[in-house]
């Protein structure tokens, strides 16, 4: 039997969701874990890339994806991390989705791309205790 899979959402899949996805990659040995976007990017973003490297998480073998719908209904469950626009906002077509509201790391000063890792990093480890005291 195949774990359960968790799919973390944004609109361009280079920055929070790539994060989530690294995090829950690391802490979590119970599910399977993809990320996604609505509008996905060619590439992660760098910075993203060197603050989880700071860390020891190594995601420069992820790549940003289009979400698909086979993803969402193999999906246990979904996290938006939030949403630049209101059109391509993954919230709005997903039902029974968490939603973070976590600010997106483009443009922002490295210290601010910490941040966000830090906050992305408290959301999944209190997802991954949730959902692992449920199973």
């Amino acid at each position: 039997m195949q774990d359960p899979q968790i799919l973390f959402v944004c609109v361009e899949n280079a920055g929070r969701s790539q994060i989530a996805e690294g995090f829950f990659r690391k802490y979590s040995k119970k599910f399977e874990v993809i990320s996604a976007g609505t509008r996905p990017k060619s590439e992660l973003n760098s910075m993203v890339i060197e603050v989880m490297q700071e860390i020891g998480i190594d995601i420069t073998n992820q790549k940003p994806k289009l979400i698909s719908k086979n993803m969402i209904q193999n999906s246990f469950k979904t996290v938006n991390m939030g949403c630049m626009d209101k059109e391509s906002c993954p919230s709005l077509f997903v039902k029974d989705i968490l939603d973070w509201k976590i600010e997106d790391p483009s443009g922002k000063t490295i210290n601010e791309v910490r941040k966000i890792r830090d906050e992305i990093k408290f959301e999944v480890l209190e997802l991954i205790k949730k959902l692992e005291d449920d199973i």
